[in-house]
This record gives C-alpha cells, structure tokens and sequence, in this order.
C-alpha cells in the first residue's frame, strides 16, 4: 500500500487524546533499594501487591526474541479480544464507519462491531472458504475502516491464499487486520514478516492455541510503530496482569516443549482425518491447518446429541454460513481422540 497515512484513519478524539499517565509509566524500577511511595500500592510484601508494568517489557523483550520482532512492534492485551476491540475503538466511529467480515468467520468481530456502534458489511467467504476480493472491494466506501481476515480461518481450518491477501493489502486504503490465532499449526509463513511491507497490515495472535495458555487471557498484536503507538494511548494502563506475565514468561522459556506439542497434535489431526473420511454419516472432512476439523455429517443436530450423551462436547456451527449440517472437532490428545474414534464408529453402526 502506497502513500498510506495511518493519521488519516485515526478518530479525530483519539489523535488528539492525552493517555492517562500511571504511577508506573512516569517512573521506571532503577534497583531493588527504592522505596515506592507514589501508587497508593499496599507497602506490604505480598508478591502482588505492587502494579504491574504497564507495557510488560520484559514479556515483550522475550517475545521479540522468540518471533524476531522488535518489541516496538508489539501491543499485548487482555486475550485477542481486548486487542480487537482497541482496534475499533481507535480508527472507526461509532454511528459513521464501518468494518467488513468474511463468514463464517470468529464471532467476535461482529459482537465487538455491535457494542462499539460500528456498522459491520459481512461479504460471504465463497464455497471453498476463500475470500472474494472483488465482491469485498467493492462494499467498500469511504467509511470503511478495517477488513478482518481468520487465517488459518475458524470454523473452516483453511488458510487464506496469499495472492488474495496481498490484492487486499494493496488495493485497500485502510486497515487489513490478520487474525492468526491458529497459525502455528500450519506451514504457512506468518504474515508478521510482511509488516515492514504493508503499513496497513495488523496481525493478531494469542497465546490460547499452540502456547496452550487459555487461562492466563493474553492476546498479542503485531503493527507499525505508529499504529502501537495509536493503540497504547487508549489501552487501560494496567491491561495485562502481574500473573499473566509472570505465567506468560514461564511459559517462553521452552519454545522447543511448546514446538513438540503442536507437533504432537499435528500427528494426531492427520490419522483423525483419515478414520473420519471412512465413516459413512460424514459426509464431507474439510482440509484444516488449524488444531480442529471441520466436517459435514448426515444431520449435525442428531450426531451433536449423540456425542453428548457419550461425553465427547464438539462443536454445532450449523447456524453458520456455509456450515449447514457441520461439526467443529478439536484435536484432543491421543486417548481423547481414540475415545471420539470409538464413539463415531459406534454411531456409525447403529
């Protein structure tokens, strides 16, 4: 994107804001001697009863290391949807812009769209769950703030091609925000290594999936300096808690355990696939480079009762476009998976 200027997509009240300055922001820890008497923190030693840092700099720092971005680069929030949500908060206004989605897609970005008044253009992903570049561009007025692309996409599991991203990132003069919540289960490249190329691109990650964090709510989001910079003034200043980055930190100090199980799932998801394709209620596995299958059974309503009543909880997204009749499977380890083998093959024979 060309002659992009992110001071024009900004909301004029947010250009002009002045952040709230914490008791952390204006003075940074210069040794273990300092007495800290400017928070009104509880002085007695608890391990939490300090403030944590507003910018959790040491998480950033390692987190840089580990995916070699600089941590300029970088905004952490309270789960994906604290990060998302700033999105909006930041670049559209309420009752004038809007955004435009691609069902079936994450729910959130229409519910985060509904609570900040921001109109949502939902343009249909087409039958092979790949967007439609043309029929995106053209719902896109001068109002149209943001496009949200899920790659590897929820509920479908597919990654979005490339060429189509990049005719996105090209031909759109505002945002083009990748959620990629699911890409280290697949062999494409982040588009985190593209950010130097678009100035328009904003990646999102999380540490629920691969880092097998969902507890600790902690969302990451990769843009430009200036839009983190955006971004940082809005963000509430203690966003992250001391647990979270603590629990966080621990958890990068072994990238190579947290690499083994996501292999660990892959070579599960696989064999999974191949048992599903043989079952005859299912009529349609769908390909996924995500740590869940899509597939399209006989009656969705029926086999999701079924599996109930045998303790496998799967997922219903028939109420989703394009999903009539489908259930969403996450991988599980190997003894849930056997049990969800033997549960389908007992139904199949009934």
């Amino acid at each position: 994107m060309k002659d992009f200027n992110i001071n024009e997509l900004v909301r004029d009240n947010v250009a002009l804001l002045k952040p709230y300055s914490s008791a952390r922001d204006e003075f940074k820890t210069q040794g273990e001697d300092m007495i800290f008497l400017d928070a009104n923190e509880n002085p007695n030693n608890t391990g939490l009863n300090r403030y944590p840092d507003p910018q959790q700099n040491k998480l950033k720092e390692r987190l840089s290391d580990v995916k070699e971005i600089p941590a300029k680069n970088i905004l952490l929030g309270n789960g994906s949807d604290e990060v998302l949500d700033l999105i909006f908060r930041a670049f559209c206004e309420p009752g004038i812009d809007d955004v435009i989605t691609l069902p079936p897609t994450y729910g959130m970005y229409k519910v985060l769209a509904d609570i900040n008044n921001v109109g949502n253009k939902e343009v249909f992903l087409n039958h092979n769950f790949e967007p439609d570049v043309t029929a995106i561009m053209n719902q896109v007025d001068t109002r149209t703030k943001i496009i949200f692309l899920c790659s590897p996409n929820n509920p479908s599991g597919n990654s979005f091609g490339t060429e189509r991203m990049k005719q996105l990132l090209d031909d759109f003069k505002g945002l083009v925000v990748i959620d990629e919540a699911y890409i280290d289960f697949s062999k494409n490249e982040s588009w985190t290594k593209k950010l130097n190329e678009y100035p328009n691109l904003i990646v999102t990650q999380t540490f629920s999936k691969a880092f097998g964090m969902a507890g600790i709510r902690l969302g990451i989001l990769y843009a430009s300096e200036e839009i983190i910079q955006i971004l940082n003034k809005i963000k509430p200043p203690y966003n992250v808690n001391q647990l979270t980055q603590d629990q966080a930190l621990k958890g990068l100090v072994n990238i190579s355990k947290i690499k083994s199980k996501v292999s660990d799932l892959l070579n599960e998801r696989e064999p999974l696939i191949k048992v599903l394709l043989e079952v005859g209620f299912i009529k349609r596995v769908y390909k996924s480079d995500a740590n869940f299958i899509l597939m399209e059974v006989d009656d969705a309503n029926s086999r999701y009762d079924e599996l109930l009543e045998k303790g496998i909880v799967v997922r219903n997204r028939s109420n989703q476009p394009l999903c009539k009749n489908c259930l969403r499977i996450t991988i599980g380890t190997k003894e849930e998976n056997q049990k969800l083998i033997q549960a389908i093959k007992e139904l199949d024979n009934d």
